[in-house]
């Protein structure tokens, strides 16, 4: 099951994202931008969960 929430994006960035649609990269916005959230974790998630996690220890 997915939780739905609510963004505000430039116009600018939401046309872009229907651009990518139109042109076949994604099939969907939603998709493209649950694409991009991925991506974000996979870079960022790691390093966050590491510093949560020493911080949790010094307590």
């Amino acid at each position: 099951m997915m939780d739905r929430i609510t963004i505000r994006l430039p116009r600018q960035q939401v046309e872009m994202l229907e651009r990518l649609v139109e042109a076949g990269e994604f099939p969907t916005v939603s998709e493209a931008v649950r694409y991009s959230v991925r991506a974000l974790l996979e870079r960022h998630g790691n390093r966050v969960l590491r510093e949560a996690d020493q911080i949790s220890f010094k307590v």
